[in-house]
This record gives C-alpha cells, sequence and structure tokens, in this order.
C-alpha cells in the first residue's frame, strides 16, 4: 500500500489530485503536505475532513525538520506541486520563488534519497521552456529558456531534479504542463479572476494586445497526466501534457464575456507584463505513447463546468476575499467594487 507525500496539496491544482487520487485508488494513504500561504486554502479540503486516508501536515518545504516530520510517516512516494507559481508576483519580488522553488525542492530531494522513496515525481510548467513564435510546439527536448523569475525558479528546481536523478539515482520524472483551469483555483489566474470579476460586474485586466496565446489544460486532465507519470513514467524522463487548446487571452476574454452575459465595456486594456512570453503550445505526443495518457476534457465543456462552479461556491470565494492577492491587484488594477 502506498503512502504518498504530496506537497501543496492545499493548492489549487494539489487539492484536486489528492481529491482524485482518493477517489480512484482505495489501496492509497495521503500525506498532505502544506506550509498555507496565500495560495493555500483548507476550505480546498473541507470534503476530505475525517477521510481515513488522508493526513494533513502543515509544513514548510525549506524546513528539514517539517519535511523529515512528514516523511516519517511512512512515506513510500512524493509527488511535489508545492510552490510559489505567480508571474506576476516573482517579477514584483522574485525572492520567495528562490526560496520556495529551488531552495525547497533540494530539501525535498534530499529527504527523498534519505528515505529512499519508490517515485519522486516534480510537478513543473511548460513555461521553462520560454516563448514560442507563431508555429511549432514545446516537446521534451526543447532547451530550457526562462523569461520570469518564476520561470526561472522552476527551471532552476528542474535541473536539481535531474542532477539528483543522474548523480544518485534518484527514481525522479518531471512533468510540464500547460495553463491549468478548474476548481478551486485562486482568482489571481486568468480565468477564475476574471470570472470573479465578471459576476460582479467588474472590469476585467487584459495585457497589452491580449494577443498573448496559450494552451489550456482542465485540471482533472493534469492530475490524471501527473498520476500516470507516478505510476508509469521512467526515471529520468520528462512528460510534457497540454490540452491541445490554444487561444489568444483577448479571444477567451472575449467567450468569457458571451458566456456570462456581459459588454465588451468591462474590458481593461492593462501595461503588458515584462517580459511577457507571446505564446505557449504543447506537444504531448509523448505522454500519450508511453504513459497511455490523453486529455478527456473538451475545453467548451471543462469552462462552463468551471463557470458553474464558481457561480455555486461564492462561499468559497468569499473566504479568500481578504487574502493577499486582492491587495496585490488592488495596486495593479484599482479597487474591485
Amino acid at each position: 500500500m502506498p503512502t504518498v507525500l504530496i506537497t501543496g496539496g492545499a493548492g489549487f491544482i494539489g487539492s484536486n489530485f489528492v481529491r482524485h487520487l482518493l477517489a480512484t485508488d482505495p489501496a492509497v494513504q495521503i500525506v498532505n503536505f502544506d506550509a498555507l500561504t496565500y495560495a493555500g486554502n483548507l476550505a480546498n479540503l473541507r470534503d476530505l475532513d475525517g477521510h481515513p486516508r488522508h493526513t494533513f501536515v502543515r509544513g514548510d518545504v525549506t524546513s528539514r525538520d517539517d519535511v523529515r516530520g512528514a516523511m516519517q510517516r511512512g512515506v513510500t512516494d512524493v509527488i511535489h506541486f508545492a510552490a510559489e507559481s505567480h508571474v506576476d508576483r516573482s517579477i514584483h519580488d522574485s525572492g520567495p520563488f528562490v526560496r520556495t522553488n529551488v531552495l525547497g525542492t533540494q530539501v525535498l530531494l534530499d529527504a527523498a534519497r534519505e528515505f529512499q522513496v519508490s517515485k519522486y515525481v516534480q510537478v513543473s510548467t511548460d513555461e521553462v521552456y520560454g516563448s514560442l513564435g507563431a508555429t511549432g510546439l514545446f516537446t521534451e527536448e526543447t532547451p530550457l529558456h526562462p523569461n520570469s523569475p518564476y520561470s526561472a525558479s522552476k527551471a532552476g528546481a528542474d535541473l536539481l531534479v535531474q542532477a539528483y536523478q543522474h548523480t544518485f539515482g534518484l527514481p525522479a520524472v518531471i512533468t510540464r504542463c500547460s495553463n491549468n483551469y478548474g476548481p478551486y483555483q485562486l482568482p489571481e489566474k486568468l480565468i477564475p479572476l476574471f470570472v470573479t470579476n465578471l459576476l460582479a460586474d467588474q472590469q476585467v485586466p487584459v495585457y497589452g494586445d491580449g494577443q498573448q496565446v496559450r494552451d489550456w489544460i482542465h485540471v482533472l486532465d493534469h492530475c490524471r497526466g501527473v498520476e500516470a507519470a507516478w505510476r508509469r513514467g521512467a526515471p529520468g524522463e520528462v512528460y510534457n501534457f497540454g490540452g491541445r487548446c490554444e487561444m489568444a487571452n483577448l479571444d477567451l476574454t472575449l467567450l468569457l464575456l458571451k458566456l456570462l452575459g456581459k459588454p465588451e465595456t468591462l474590458i481593461k486594456y492593462v501595461a503588458d507584463r515584462l517580459g511577457h512570453d507571446r505564446r505557449y503550445a504543447i506537444d504531448c505526443t509523448k505522454a500519450e505513447r508511453e504513459l497511455g495518457w490523453a486529455p478527456q476534457v473538451k475545453f467548451d465543456a471543462g469552462l462552463a463546468e468551471t463557470i458553474g462552479w464558481y457561480k455555486a461556491n461564492t462561499a468559497w470565494v468569499a473566504t479568500i476575499k481578504n487574502k493577499d492577492y486582492l491587495s496585490y491587484y488592488e495596486k495593479q488594477y484599482g479597487k474591485r467594487g
């Protein structure tokens, strides 16, 4: 019976993964390890209160004592989601990103070696590859060329994982995914920010000309991919996951306006992000071929479901209304409401 340490399990993707794994594997035990920063929210796990195969441990991935304490709960495998993940914040202050994403990964890798885990999965991002032109796709062989402090910190963490795998034989794999969307995503990212603003008849900030292109994947498809990499991924390998759904940010904004019945006057064009990558797109052929994985959620259906979730979970949104992300966005774009 595996006991999996899941770092960042109170965050957006981590909490969805915890829920997915408990629902699909009756044998797995989960040690959910999260520092509960602004991005971690115990409300994401409320439906798991009292679950016999889920243990929550509050701790910091940069603390050796915290990590070792969690590992001593019989952990056999590690899946590392915990990260500072917002590009805008990394531009404002890169320090927390280097500390959490690089140092935290190093601490976790040392613990994985010490406790001789069966598999270590590093959950990364397609942003480590940099920016694409109008054509082409990121593959696992694409050279790393991070363009923001956030993506640079994630690339540094990935390189540490590869070094530990090569030097020490750590059974580690790396996953890199395109832009996620779905339930429980903090409203600092595009889709939940725009949905919650529009539901309140508030403006939505579009960077520059809005022609930045992203590949969107539903969080559940990403969770299935991470699980497949954990179960079937070969040590030392990298696996890309994407939704095969490229869309310009402005087109997505217009779609959200249409679905929510809101006027285009709610669009607020703002100065472009510094060093903003123009286009991301993923080739996930390797994951399909070697892991038997493929995206299943169609974007139209997934987006409608996500909008419905935010409409139905106003209490969840209310629990984070006073979180730090709000003060950050007020500084950038003005007061909400």
